[in-house]
């Protein structure tokens, strides 16, 4: 049994530190990049930030497909996967610390004006702005999972009043928490920025559209951490003329990387970053190696996904 790194990736960590790593974790594991591959049909795990379309008729005997990250959507919906291969993706701590700095970093942006003061200094003038007082503001964060737990508990310390959504209920101490279809367009019309950590599924492609949209406070800014077909990129641009958010930044967006045609580019009521939100995996690949350990003995798999829910 033999665990193949593969991430398709020359801007981010390789597949060589990846493997050094793993096997300091796991001292003997067969762990093995594409350049020292050998026998496809000896691996029975592969970890990948993308499955590729030829990666399950490569790999005769793959049993687990372990995502090096949290969204799986395009591997579950990868029509040569077996249905016999199993998926697990990650849920550390390290990644989940940067969305939530990401959130705040951006929510705190607006707050100050820090873009009309950047652009007061290249005019050389100096023209006072009142910020916009914390505790006066309220934040939603949708998605109350690992990581949108973490995003809300940040922005509650910082002073905002925070409020979370999700489809099931959830608690979360400072936090008032609301949860189905039903209730989500009157927490987007009480919210002056609306932070969306939400996995992608059928019920979420899509979900912010003209409708939802227009549900939004107006001047509101809208964050997008999560996944990028949660915007109607269209209705958005459309949404933006209308003051309905007045503002969005997008770390993910339904193609990746941007085309340079997009209008999303020059839109003034748009600030893009380039999926970095939640960059460092930190203590994560302790997960991979353990599981490539429990895989090999049997035993329960960490975050198994559940392809029925798709999460």
């Amino acid at each position: 049994m033999a665990l193949l790194i593969e991430t398709g990736l020359t801007d981010w960590i390789n597949d060589s530190d990846i493997a050094r790593d793993i096997r300091h974790l796991y001292p003997g594991a067969d762990v093995r990049t594409p350049d020292t591959l050998g026998n496809p049909a000896d691996i029975t795990m592969l970890a990948v930030v993308g499955l590729q379309d030829t990666h399950p008729q490569r790999l005769p005997n793959l049993q687990l497909v372990q995502k090096l990250g949290a969204g799986v959507e395009t591997i579950i919906s990868n029509p040569n996967l077996p249905a016999h291969v199993r998926i697990a993706r990650l849920k550390p701590d390290a990644p989940a610390q940067g969305i939530a700095e990401w959130f705040v970093a951006y929510v705190l942006r607006h707050q100050r004006h820090m873009t009309f003061h950047e652009a007061a200094q290249r005019r050389a003038e100096w023209v006072p702005k009142a910020p916009i007082y914390s505790p006066d503001t309220v934040v939603g964060v949708l998605g109350l999972g690992h990581i949108g737990a973490r995003s809300a508990r940040m922005l509650n310390a910082v002073g905002f009043q925070v409020m979370g959504w999700s489809r099931s209920a959830k608690q979360i101490e400072g936090v008032t928490c609301l949860h189905g279809e039903a209730a989500l367009p009157d927490l987007l019309g009480r919210c002056d920025h609306v932070c969306a950590i939400l996995p992608s599924t059928p019920q979420t492609v899509g979900l912010f559209n003209a409708e939802m949209l227009a549900a939004m406070k107006p001047g509101s800014q809208l964050l997008n951490a999560g996944r990028g077909d949660l915007i109607d990129e269209t209705a958005l641009i459309t949404a933006l003329e209308r003051g309905t958010p007045g503002h969005a930044v997008l770390d993910v967006t339904s193609t990746e990387p941007l085309p340079s045609q997009s209008p999303l580019w020059k839109h003034p009521g748009v600030t893009i970053t380039p999926h970095v939100s939640g960059w460092h995996l930190g203590e994560a690949l302790a997960d991979v190696a353990e599981n490539f350990r429990r895989l090999t003995a049997g035993e329960p798999l960490l975050h198994e996904v559940d392809k029925s829910r798709g999460y």
